[in-house]
């Protein structure tokens, strides 16, 4: 492995705040962010995302790269809850194995917008149309979740509660906010654009930095409920997503031909759900445990793909 990639990876300011946070959680500190501030930065974290990635539309000429990556994201987030609920299912109940390949099926934006961090430091181009494929895999994994709830459950659910539960992973706040801000960004004037930019562009490191504080204290707390799990979910919330990762990272030389897309489209496929799926299991699998899936997602794979995972898949793209 080009171990630039990796030093240049772990020195980088917005991931020292993430361990930062984790040192702070494990040493008792009351270091912490007010939750209102916290849903305010994953707020504008995503509104700066899709409306930056709206711009990078709006300037790029169409190519068949774009329905490439576009159906490949869905594509994975559809079959990837699939095979992994029956791997689940061999140490876990319907309700944990069903909430957990949700999550594993769906994608972290806040993954995503560490990764496109990682794309800029190291000059690396990608197209502005993999904000809408990160926007459109949240929404598949939670329906395929909640169908195979309902095929593998006792309990069966009413028409009217599928489709509450669909709307409710469509209409999703943060797949609202990044699909909305995506097609501001899209309409918006080059001059328009530049009247916010010291918003949108200007602050957008800083803000990061301080969101990852927040994720490292969070994911220091739940580290430990989740170790008392076993080592099949440990294993499981790394083994998985190197495997999701590295797989795209491969196969997406296919049909895509620009590095920094194949590498986002890589970690889409890695990332899983902390924020979303959550939501939406408290209402189809109330009886799933949360202290497992949020803890897998968030105090595991968030921080193996931050910090290992990328430069491995960029490593295999640019290398093989």
């Amino acid at each position: 492995m080009n171990l630039h990639l990796l030093v240049d990876n772990l020195t980088n300011p917005a991931l020292l705040f993430f361990v930062l946070g984790i040192i702070a959680s494990q040493v008792k500190s009351d270091l912490k962010i007010p939750q209102n501030s916290s849903k305010f930065i994953s707020l504008y974290l995503l509104l700066s995302i899709g409306f930056k990635g709206g711009q990078e539309l709006a300037h790029s000429s169409y190519n068949v790269d774009i329905t490439y990556a576009i159906v490949a994201g869905i594509v994975m987030a559809l079959l990837v809850p699939v095979y992994t609920f029956f791997i689940l299912r061999l140490k876990f109940t319907v309700e944990n194995a069903g909430a957990i390949a949700a999550a594993y099926g769906s994608v972290s934006a806040v993954t995503f917008v560490t990764a496109v961090s990682f794309l800029e430091m190291e000059g690396i181009d990608f197209g502005g149309h993999m904000v809408a494929v990160m926007a459109l895999m949240e929404a598949p994994s939670i329906i395929i979740g909640v169908l195979l709830l309902r095929l593998y459950s006792d309990g069966k659910k009413s028409a009217n509660e599928l489709f509450q539960l669909v709307k409710h992973a469509i209409t999703n706040g943060s797949v609202l906010l990044i699909l909305g801000s995506l097609v501001i960004g899209f309409i918006a004037s080059d001059a328009q654009a530049e009247g916010i930019k010291p918003f949108t562009t200007d602050i957008f490191k800083g803000f990061l930095a301080v969101f990852l504080l927040d994720m490292g204290i969070t994911s220091g707390q739940k580290i430990g409920a989740l170790l008392k799990k076993g080592w099949f979910a440990f294993l499981f919330s790394i083994v998985i997503p190197l495997i999701n990762g590295l797989f795209v990272a491969k196969i997406s030389e296919v049909f895509l031909s620009n590095d920094g897309d194949r590498f986002l489209l890589a970690i889409l496929a890695a990332s899983a759900s902390y924020i979303a799926v959550p939501a939406a299991m408290r209402i189809a699998a109330p009886k799933a445990n949360p202290s497992l899936y949020l803890p897998m997602a968030l105090a595991i794979t968030f921080p193996f793909n931050i910090t290992l995972g990328m430069p491995i898949y960029m490593y295999v793209i640019q290398s093989f």
